[in-house]
């Protein structure tokens, strides 16, 4: 049997920071023995289609689904069933179900095993479900990636979950509030096994878990590594932790301030991302320590106004963020924000994922104070800002953190540049292909 691992693309050409789609290393590791896995990653090679194989596996997050559903209708026309699995179907199964053969919710570790057994035997289920499994075996078999042209940087993973509850998170719909963690002894010897790669560790928030953190930072110090990680605000008081942090190789982390008004962070369930300080106090902290911060922003709560935009860009200037995204709030389905839009009536397109006139970076739903135009355009403007030539000079004369030493200034050269060109990529292009979206099993599900 030869299964077909597929990472769709999310538009057209070919991504400048594609990484490694650990997922499938991970079922590759659960495969069994005789079964031959291949991995077609569409964001860097097209995916051979006329390939032969005897079941393709996608992963599917909601900006892909559109190009997912697209690969999947022409793999039933060549006659090969189609699995699905990821954020997407686990929120949305009976939409992907229209698709798909047979998709998994939740997470694969338990789960995968009996699809490809199943799938040998010639009767796929429709469902498969093991929402929270235990990650104590989870490994990876990196095999599978070979020499693609990913960023060089190995993906590892500690965790999954996250423990708060912010209502635009997918992380928070599918997994809920806990935090499940991979013992440090499988985690330290995955990292031991790795080349001298950079590691970006996949957790949504590495630090968010009590249990075994410390242990983790001791074992990173003895690896030597350079590291980076996303984590909440939170972590910059606690001074012990920084310096735990530092002392183990961490480069960067990823913050999600959102947004700079105390009434946007109440109504997306946040506000404890104030209750720690002034935002440019704690970013300070981060570079008093030589850690790098890329900041998360997104636009279009009910108080944001016009001048928003070049407030908050102000702002990462002036506190000298590593990167940062601006991007208008997207309305995941699944989430409390898209259910409160929704009702409202306030969606643009109810099914923007699907819907062939959406562009990337275009608004989603009507804001409450800026029209839908401003809001695109707002944020287009914010990220050109932001990664002018000027202001990226301007951050880069960071003795502490972003110049702090020739690697740390190499990444920041590099995500920079990265940056800038993806932008130019990615704005205005539609999701998927130009082809109309066919279902294979029955109509779409109501959705308005």
């Amino acid at each position: 049997m030869k299964i077909s691992f597929i990472r769709p693309a999310m538009m057209g050409g070919k991504a400048g920071d594609a990484m490694e789609p650990r997922v499938f290393g991970i079922l590759a590791a659960l495969t069994p023995a005789g079964v031959e896995c291949v991995l077609h990653d569409e964001r860097v090679a097209p995916v051979p289609l006329d390939e032969p194989t005897d079941l393709a596996a996608l992963t599917v997050d909601t900006f892909s689904a559109r190009r997912a559903y697209q690969l999947a209708v022409e793999y039933h026309r060549r006659g090969v069933p189609v699995v699905m699995g990821g954020p997407h179907p686990t929120l949305l199964p009976e939409e992907a179900l229209c698709f798909a053969s047979s998709v998994v919710i939740g997470d694969a570790e338990g789960a995968w095993p009996k699809v490809v057994e199943d799938a040998q035997a010639g009767r796929l289920q429709r469902r498969y479900e093991n929402r929270f499994p235990s990650l104590a075996d989870s490994r990876v078999d990196r095999r599978l990636f070979g020499a693609r042209d990913y960023c060089p940087i190995a993906l590892v993973e500690f965790g999954r979950g996250c423990p708060h509850a912010c209502d635009f998170c997918s992380v928070h719909a599918v997994y809920g509030s806990g935090i499940r963690q991979r013992p440090v002894a499988d985690v330290v010897a995955e990292l031991a096994g790795l080349d001298g790669r950079h590691v970006l560790f996949t957790d949504d928030n590495l630090l968010g878990g009590a249990r075994a953190v410390g242990e983790l930072l001791a074992a990173l110090r003895s690896l030597r590594r350079r590291w980076s990680c996303q984590a909440s605000l939170e972590v910059a008081t606690d001074a012990r932790t920084l310096e735990a942090m530092a002392a183990s190789g961490c480069v960067a982390v990823t913050v999600g301030f959102e947004s700079l008004v105390p009434e946007n962070l109440e109504q997306m369930n946040k506000a404890w991302n104030t209750r720690h300080g002034r935002f440019a106090d704690l970013v300070a902290r981060f570079r008093d320590h030589g850690i790098m911060v890329y900041g998360m922003f997104i636009f279009g709560y009910d108080y944001d106004t016009p001048d928003v935009f070049h407030r908050t860009v102000e702002f990462a200037v002036e506190a000298k963020l590593f990167l940062a995204s601006f991007g208008p709030l997207a309305p995941t389905p699944g989430t409390g924000l898209y259910e409160r839009l929704r009702q409202e009536k306030r969606l643009v397109h109810p099914r923007w994922w699907l819907d062939p006139r959406y562009r990337y970076g275009d608004a989603l739903f009507h804001p409450r104070q800026m029209t839908a135009e401003q809001l695109a355009e707002g944020c287009y403007r914010a990220r050109m800002q932001f990664n002018s030539v000027g202001n990226t000079l301007r951050r880069a004369l960071d003795w502490r953190a972003n110049a702090g030493s020739p690697a740390k200034l190499g990444v920041y050269v590099a995500g920079n540049l990265i940056a800038r060109r993806e932008i130019g990529r990615k704005q205005g292009q539609p999701l998927g292909t130009g082809e109309p979206l066919e279902t294979v099993f029955g109509e779409l599900p109501a959705c308005d």
